[in-house]
């Protein structure tokens, strides 16, 4: 019993430092193809007469291209697998057909947005694509690789009902959906704005007015992944580890129980409180937000 408990742990431990590194690299990845919520300010900027030098995909929503590229892994592993080939050596043949498949995706995106913008004289910088088209595969094949070995491990070794494919789908959308809610503020808040004020929300007359001088030169999308490696990255990356962990650890202790079902409501709560502590501290330290002070000056 106490083997069987310290090997679910381990695989459990082995799950969550696989969803961390997915997380993370998923994050970076739509920062350096600029595809999510700061996608629409890069996307407006040439309009606004703001030209730049920074990839912009945006092939849908992060959940939904993640969820296409983790299930297209999923599917040419399950055919491998099924073909006798090792499991890792299907799993690293799948997330690479899927980043390829992926690279394809974003190179017709980018091309076909700047064309679209021929109006406003965007160019279509020919280096841009060249060197960044590739980072874009190679964050986008770790993230399949760790989110195909994750529902390899649920299915293979865990023994859940669902199939590979499956699982992956699920596991590339959630890890699009964290990096969209949890990266973001740490990449199109900070990074594209720093000349507002924080906290202070962007007025619509501002749209896209971007943030286009990096620390040497023109900014471009590799500027945007140092920046956010720093800390949005890894935010995104504990976020799902955390997820990953917290969600199958209740049921690995406890079994499929009503034991199990009260400890993730526990969980959840705790993590809620904590939430509402950090922002509480974080208004503190930098001062009050903007339309606090707006609300202050009207009343006096």
């Amino acid at each position: 019993m106490v083997l069987d408990l310290t090997m679910s742990m381990a695989v459990l431990a082995l799950m969550g430092a696989l969803a961390t590194i997915a997380g993370c690299l998923e994050d970076l990845e739509s920062d350096v193809g600029s595809q999510s919520n700061p996608n629409s300010q890069v996307q407006l900027a040439p309009q606004m007469n703001f030209l730049h030098r920074i990839y912009n995909k945006a092939i849908s929503g992060e959940p939904i291209s993640n969820g296409l590229s983790a299930v297209t892994g999923g599917v040419v592993t399950t055919v491998l697998l099924n073909a006798r080939f090792y499991p890792l050596m299907a799993i690293v043949i799948g997330a690479l057909i899927a980043a390829v498949i992926y690279g394809i995706f974003s190179t017709t995106s980018y091309a076909g947005r700047v064309a679209s913008q021929t109006r406003f004289k965007q160019p279509l910088y020919m280096d841009i694509m060249r060197y960044t088209t590739p980072s874009i595969i190679g964050h986008n094949f770790i993230v399949c690789f760790c989110l195909v070995a994750i529902a390899y491990i649920q299915y293979v070794i865990l023994g859940y009902p669902f199939t590979i494919p499956f699982l992956a789908l699920i596991w590339g959308i959630s890890v699009g959906a964290i990096g969209s809610s949890v990266g973001d503020v740490h990449y199109g808040g900070e990074r594209e704005f720093q000349n507002r004020e924080f906290g202070c929300g962007l007025n619509t007359a501002l749209s896209g007015r971007i943030v286009r001088k990096a620390e040497s030169g023109l900014r471009n999308s590799i500027d945007n992944v140092w920046f956010c490696a720093k800390f949005g990255g890894p935010a995104t990356g504990i976020g799902l580890g955390l997820t990953v962990f917290f969600s199958s650890w209740p049921t690995t202790i406890f079994g499929y129980t009503w034991t199990a079902i009260l400890v993730g409501v526990i969980i959840v709560i705790v993590f809620a409180i904590l939430n509402r502590i950090v922002e509480v501290q974080i208004k503190n330290a930098y001062g009050p937000y903007k339309e606090d002070k707006e609300e202050k000056g009207a009343a006096t």
